[in-house]
């Protein structure tokens, strides 16, 4: 029973926008209902918790990676590419103004 609740919550609620207060609040409820022990709580909370954070970091890298991915499709500079340009606009202005002999 304990296995068939938490994998209608795991696909029920989208583990990687829950909080630490919505888990604790469905863990209070699922004691206080008889479905699960006080011992089956704090493991569901601790793996739930751990199914969140996994899942906002798989979230966090599927965004980076479609960002990076149209960025390179507009072709647009990246900020290394920008330094990288400031640094050889100085290094140019230093050598007109070396010729110049200021």
């Amino acid at each position: 029973m304990m296995e068939f609740v938490k994998n209608v919550v795991y696909a029920g609620i989208g583990a990687a926008f829950l909080t630490k207060e919505k888990i604790e609040e469905l863990r209070c409820e699922l004691i206080a209902k008889g479905k699960m022990s006080q011992e089956e709580g704090k493991q569901f909370v601790d793996d739930l918790l751990r199914r969140s954070e996994k899942a906002k970091d798989q979230l966090d890298l599927w965004v980076n990676k479609r960002v990076e991915d149209r960025i390179r499709q507009l072709n647009l500079a990246t900020k290394d590419e920008i330094v990288e340009l400031q640094r050889k606009v100085e290094e140019l202005l230093v050598a007109i103004n070396r010729n110049n002999g200021d």
